[in-house]
């Protein structure tokens, strides 16, 4: 068995390294803050199996303008953070062709496979309870075009997956929904849609059980070193430890790690908003997506949360939490029920220009594993990446691999 290190303790870090000590491997992970809130912690709690499209698609380029329009709309970006965007805005413009849609769908499908299996799994080898449910999920259209797109996009993932779903006049989803008291022209209602108790609990749970089985360090990994005897790393109190092998699993904090390694990966943060509400004497049924907004409404163990929405900036720039008031706002001509109030929280997801995570070794040095830029998408992913790290620091690696970093170098 192998002494690996494991840089950063999010979802994704602690996903893997749950993984790889359950196989025996002797497991050191790193992490500047233990006690911090990482992307995953505001999560609306979903495991959101049918969401494989990818952010960048030929419809964007219809849809931008009159977003950047509204400083509090469904995306934005802080505009004196533009230069230091502008390669990540470049490739995301170039990624956004029918052709580059397909293949990241096939792509994400393919992690989508079996990500459901792998959260059991890693439950499994964790020790701990279940804290999945099948949930639905409800999408609210505001016009009959959107409507459509919505349709459309239901269906390109049945017959990807398999997974059904369903078209709602506002009556239907009343039903399902109760609250939905103000107008909206229609729903689809997607089944496959699976979700947790609360996305922080969950990550505390991991990150509890690993103190039990692998060695915890209080402290953050600012290089690397490729060494004949193994790979090193130095933190930056200064301290350096030498292991077989290293997974990079920093978030957006991991695109420093790669490019001291020479290698160049664009990743930025799509930061996001929510509030959550922990005092209601309601609750929601099931999540509800607002899909001409880009919002969700999910109901936790302990509350209901109300987030989402794209702000591309740097990591350090100061939060706009009037971006979650919008969605507050937004969210009471629906359910007026939604009180003021709540803990409002802003959340850095590392993001990659074409949609897909990074999942793989080093091209030139299989002893170095990286597993970042999730999006959206990290505490669906967590449990499929932790499997695909551990058969790559088995020596593992697919044939073709549509995650790995190659894809960014020149």
């Amino acid at each position: 068995m192998s002494r690996i290190a494991i840089a950063g303790a999010g979802i994704i870090g602690a996903a893997c390294a749950t993984w790889l000590a359950g196989q025996g491997h002797k497991v050191t992970i790193y992490e500047p803050d233990p006690d911090g809130l990482p992307a995953s912690a505001g999560n609306a709690a979903l495991i959101a199996l049918p969401e494989i499209a990818p952010l960048a698609s030929p419809g964007v380029f219809k849809a931008v303008p009159g977003w950047l329009l509204d400083p509090l709309g469904p995306l934005t970006i802080r505009w004196p953070d533009l230069p230091a965007l502008a390669p990540w805005l470049v490739a995301f413009l170039a990624s956004a062709t029918p052709g580059h849609g397909r293949r990241a769908r096939a792509a994400l499908a393919q992690l989508m496979q079996t990500a459901l299996e792998d959260h059991r799994a890693l439950l499994a080898i964790a020790g701990l309870d279940d804290y999945l449910q099948q949930s639905g999920y409800l999408a609210l259209h505001d016009t009959p075009t959107s409507l459509a797109s919505g349709l459309e996009e239901a269906e390109a993932v049945r017959k990807l997956l398999g997974h059904d779903y369903q078209r709602l006049d506002p009556a239907g989803a009343r039903r399902l929904v109760p609250q939905l008291e103000g107008a909206f022209g229609g729903a689809v209602h997607l089944p496959g849609y699976w979700k947790v108790t609360n996305p922080l609990t969950v990550l505390r749970r991991y990150q509890a059980a690993l103190r039990q089985r692998a060695d915890f360090v209080t402290g953050k990994v600012v290089a690397i070193e490729q060494r004949s005897d193994g790979v090193a790393i130095r933190t930056a109190a200064g301290e350096t430890a030498l292991f077989d092998k290293i997974v990079v699993a920093s978030g957006v904090w991991s695109r420093e790690l790669v490019r001291g390694l020479g290698l160049r990966v664009l990743l930025e943060t799509e930061r996001g908003y929510n509030t959550t509400y922990s005092d209601l004497d309601w609750t929601l049924p099931m999540p509800l997506g607002f899909a001409d907004h880009g919002f969700i409404a999910s109901p936790l163990i302990d509350g209901l949360r109300v987030g989402g929405a794209v702000e591309l900036a740097k990591p350090d720039t100061p939060a706009n939490f009037g971006r979650a008031k919008a969605m507050r706002t937004k969210m009471r001509r629906y359910v007026p029920a939604l009180p003021e109030g709540g803990k409002e929280w802003m959340g850095r997801r590392p993001s990659t220009p074409d949609s897909l995570p990074v999942i793989g070794t080093h091209p030139k040095d299989e002893r170095i594993v990286f597993a970042f830029g999730h999006g959206h998408l990290g505490l669906t992913l967590s449990a499929v990446t932790a499997r695909r790290v551990a058969d790559l620091i088995a020596g593992k690696a697919p044939a073709d691999n549509p995650f790995s970093l190659a894809r960014f170098q020149r």
